[in-house]
């Protein structure tokens, strides 16, 4: 069986021996390597995190072009990480898809419908030789007008979706995956403000991790849709941010202390 691309990662149209299309495992690896998507269903709203490394000294933070979550509509926004061009490509489709939708129906886009015609759309780059998949992934945090309810899915560069009560994905999302689980958001929603803090202290965690962080300083966006952003998808105030990563700072220190007090009994 072939285990290495061995002339099958040629193109996006041809299978392995084994089943793999290894173009599609490329893109996907593009994303692994990018800055971490967090998003969590709470009990009262959807709250998306993204961290974005600096990817020169020089760069301006927060310019128009770096960033990494977008509003789709009033309603629904959207979280990208991977190759940095075709997440704003992606973001364009998700953009048109919900603006085609309302000019036809004369309603929001489902949020269920909005992730599946971005999935329609990124399966579609893997089934010919003369296109490619796109490497990044995509996090819709929506509210359904018609059910009243938050929705949660994520799309990834095979162009599958899904609905999740927490998602990660991006660099280090096995790490973050795991964070979420021990929350058991599927039994036990959080609220908004609660998700905040989980995601800004996991996105945290992760960067003072990984070594190749060490002396680079943390940017994160963070946005929500809730009653008090009128259901709107807007980003969390900066003076939101700012409390809670003092707080996530704080509970980071007691607990290196704990455990240093742990080694020494």
């Amino acid at each position: 069986m072939a285990s290495s691309g061995a002339g099958y990662d040629l193109s996006a149209s041809t299978f392995s021996p084994d089943g793999r299309i290894f173009q599609v495992e490329y893109a996907s690896k593009a994303v692994e390597n990018a800055g971490t998507v967090i998003g969590i269903k709470a009990s009262n709203g959807i709250v998306l995190g993204v961290s974005k490394p600096l990817l020169h000294k020089m760069v301006v933070p927060s310019t128009c072009s770096y960033k990494r979550i977008h509003s789709v509509d009033e309603h629904a926004g959207i979280a990208s990480t991977g190759f940095l061009p075709d997440a704003r490509q992606l973001v364009g489709r998700a953009i048109d898809e919900a603006a085609n939708w309302e000019d036809q129906y004369g309603v929001k886009v489902p949020p269920e419908v909005l992730a599946d015609r971005l999935g329609y759309f990124m399966h579609y780059y893997t089934l010919s030789g003369g296109l490619r998949p796109f490497g990044a992934s995509c996090v819709i945090g929506a509210y359904d007008q018609d059910t009243k309810q938050y929705k949660l899915h994520m799309v990834e560069p095979n162009g599958s979706a899904a609905s999740y009560y927490g998602v990660a994905t991006g660099k280090g999302k096995q790490a973050a995956k795991t964070e979420l689980e021990k929350l058991n958001l599927h039994k036990e929603p959080c609220t908004v403000d609660e998700a905040v803090k989980h995601i800004a202290k996991i996105l945290t965690m992760l960067h003072q991790e990984n070594k190749d962080n060490e002396g680079k300083p943390l940017e994160m966006e963070l946005s929500w849709i809730c009653e008090a952003s009128k259901y709107k998808h807007v980003g969390v105030p900066k003076a939101r941010i700012a409390e809670v990563t003092a707080w996530v700072q704080e509970q980071l220190e007691e607990e290196d202390d704990d455990e240093e007090e742990a080694m020494e009994e």
